[in-house]
């Protein structure tokens, strides 16, 4: 019974063994050249200017769950399109509904200012 896991602990220790080897090849392979701007930290292209503890403001957030939700959503669209001359009218029809109340949603959030930085 346990032979039937010996594939997988073999792949699990040529995955291990194979990633240790890429890993110090690059640690002693690769030049080492710090210097101050290498080693400053980098925030978004410009020199950090509070302590990195700082509160983000909640629209931050706000934007980066409607892009989830959004970009969730759209996967919904791929297995749909593939199989629509497969599934019918109701397939149809049914996908008319989600996209309709996803609009709702979408003009709902643009109207609230959800969607606006300042």
């Amino acid at each position: 019974m346990l032979a039937e896991y010996v594939p997988i602990l073999l792949f699990i220790l040529v995955a291990l063994i194979f990633g240790a080897v890429l890993v110090g090849l690059g640690w002693a392979l690769a030049p080492n050249r710090p210097d101050a701007e290498k080693l400053s930290p980098y925030e978004c292209g410009f020199e950090a200017f509070e302590d990195a503890r700082m509160k983000f403001d909640v629209r931050y957030y706000l934007v980066a769950i409607l892009f989830i939700l959004f970009d969730l959503e759209i996967a919904f669209l791929f297995p749909w399109a593939v199989t629509l001359n497969d599934t019918g009218a109701f397939a149809f029809w049914s996908m008319m509904v989600f996209l309709a109340i996803l609009v709702v949603g979408f003009a709902y959030e643009w109207k609230k200012g959800a969607l606006e930085w300042e």
